[in-house]
């Protein structure tokens, strides 16, 4: 365990990277092979506009932000701050305690994006996307991304949650927002089955819904168990999954989902209606 851990500090981009393409590519291709609904935007077109968010959030990161959550994690650790550095658990289950901590925090924070209108102005950005693909799993105002890092580093420090497990987490963050957010079609069966662990491409679909009341369900990036725990799971929209409409109801034109400008300004755009 210890030189897998070693190798995760020490190609800790490289691997976050190579896990990030090899997921993209395969969920790519399945949304060619087994696509859950029909494209109503051109997808080069959208793709440029997530693909640009996503770039120029990994930059942002990368040059005001590097590495801010392992520093924060190693401090912590040096300074005998945070929960689990009081306590002397097995790797093992200090790694599941740490991700059940990062995944509660995810949650929680998603659903406060919901709740408040300031945070909804920026959280928009990700639900105005008139379809759902592997590029709006990360498709999110730089803002947000800013804000969402801020969190989780209060989370690293308080919980002492180790700079391994960070890394774990951040892979396993990435993973399932892809995942969830992918057009493929899963197998009734294997969705119901997987439903009981984790978010599935399904349930998270329920989510992306144009009613308000469906929109505020199906929280979960990660584990499915929060939803269920705090009442805020749906099985399947009213008029179901496929002919369910996804996006925002004042925010239907095509320009929200394809022009990189008009999706970064949005945030400051006058709402005409809460939702």
């Amino acid at each position: 365990m210890d030189n897998i851990s070693s190798l995760l500090l020490q190609f800790n981009n490289e691997i976050r990277l190579s896990g990030f393409f090899g997921i993209f590519i395969i969920l790519s291709f399945c949304e060619i092979y087994i696509p859950r609904r029909q494209l109503i935007v051109a997808k080069y077109r959208r793709w440029y506009a997530n693909l640009g968010i996503i770039i120029i959030n990994s930059l942002l990161v990368e040059i005001i932000f590097p590495g801010i959550l392992i520093i924060v994690s190693v401090w912590a650790y040096r300074n005998n701050i945070g929960i689990l550095n009081y306590l002397d658990f097995p790797i093992l289950v200090n790694m599941v305690v740490s991700v059940l901590f990062l995944d509660f925090a995810i949650y929680v924070q998603h659903v406060a994006f919901h709740r408040f209108n300031f945070l909804w102005k920026i959280h928009k950005v990700h639900h105005v996307d008139l379809d759902l693909d592997v590029t709006t799993g990360l498709r999110f105002h730089p803002f947000e991304i800013i804000i969402s890092l801020l969190i989780k580093a209060i989370i690293v420090l308080a919980i002492g949650i180790s700079a391994v497990n960070v890394i774990i987490f951040q892979i396993i963050l990435n993973t399932t927002s892809m995942f969830n957010h992918s057009n493929i079609s899963l197998p009734n069966f294997l969705d119901r089955v997987l439903r009981y662990l984790i978010v599935t491409p399904d349930m998270h679909l329920v989510h992306h819904s144009d009613i308000l009341e469906e929109n505020n369900s199906n929280y979960g990036f990660n584990l499915s168990i929060w939803d269920k725990i705090f009442k805020t799971y749906l099985v399947s929209p009213k008029s179901g999954l496929d002919n369910m409409r996804i996006g925002v109801p004042h925010y239907k034109d095509q320009r929200y989902s394809k022009n990189l400008l008009v999706i970064l300004f949005l945030p400051l755009k006058r709402r005409r209606k809460n939702f």
